[in-house]
């Protein structure tokens, strides 16, 4: 990364650049240690060269072919989406049991539920900034850590970078060249939106889909950055969008969770009462209706 922002210097005018007008690679080091004059939310104040326009538009046009390649506007109006499968856990790259099964719920942009085990007893739910898990004794919050990470997750996701950094005026976009990414040969994209904020996306040369995201963050605690990566694989069509089957996520180089989904279903619309702690939702005892 670093030898590529190297070349991408200079030059004259400084002004705030957006998604649709034109941003620019004109940086000297990397969007994680660039540091950003501007006001916190707003746009980055970096120079603009014809070189630097050109490497935007290019990472412009990848984007929007990886984005059409998913579904295009079919996949950027998603109302909801829901998931069931099997997931792994792993602690440093070792599993830590046999996998369990699981459903995921999501209505966009921020209402979240997960059940788990066979019975489907225990639940987490995610609404706004707020989270909570349900058991037979009822809803409580979830620890301070397992929301900074959903949420931390939730921000950086696939589905939120293509939907809403893409539009933010604040956010940057970079052609990095070209990549090796879960074997495949890949186009590089970062995005650094307005808080130097950075997510690298890995796009098929072939199918233009995205087969790999990574980010990282500072740990409040110690300071130390982590680097957090998911791997996008076995695309499948659904109503009109592609979607990864198989998903794995990796914490610092170390795999930490696999996802293998049996299926996926989008706009079936959903019950309120699933993103309600304490409506007494029974995913046992619902009869989906409204479903298209």
């Amino acid at each position: 990364m670093k030898q590529f922002f190297s070349i991408l210097i200079l030059v004259c005018s400084t002004l705030p650049l957006g998604w649709a007008q034109a941003q620019t690679a004109a940086t000297q080091s990397s969007p994680k240690d660039a540091t950003n004059t501007s006001a916190p939310g707003s746009a980055p104040l970096i120079s603009l060269d014809k070189e630097g326009q050109q490497n935007v538009n290019k990472a412009k046009a990848i984007i929007e072919q990886g984005i059409e390649a998913l579904g295009g506007q079919t996949y950027l109006t998603i109302r909801d989406r829901e998931q069931q499968g099997r997931s792994y856990g792993f602690h440093h790259g070792t599993p830590t049991g046999g996998g369990g099964p699981f459903w995921s719920f999501s209505e966009f942009p921020d209402k979240d539920r997960i059940e788990f085990t066979k019975e489907r007893d225990i639940a987490q739910v995610f609404v706004g900034d707020k989270g909570y898990e349900i058991t037979y004794k009822g809803p409580h919050p979830v620890e301070k850590k397992d929301l900074e990470d959903f949420l931390r997750r939730r921000r950086f996701s696939l589905e939120r970078v293509l939907r809403t950094w893409v539009n933010d005026p604040a956010v940057v976009a970079l052609f990095e060249g070209n990549a090796i990414a879960a074997q495949h040969s890949a186009l590089q994209v970062t995005l650094v939106n307005g808080q130097n904020e950075s997510v690298t996306l890995y796009f098929d040369v072939d199918s233009h889909l995205p087969i790999k995201k990574s980010f990282e963050w500072r740990d409040p605690i110690d300071k130390q950055k982590n680097l957090e990566e998911e791997i996008y694989e076995n695309y499948r069509s659904v109503s009109g969008i592609m979607a990864p089957y198989n998903v794995t996520r990796y914490f610092n180089g170390d795999m930490s969770n696999q996802r293998f989904l049996n299926s996926v279903t989008i706009n079936q619309g959903l019950d309120a009462a699933m993103f309600d702690p304490n409506s007494g939702y029974n995913p046992n005892k619902v009869v989906k209706s409204g479903k298209h």
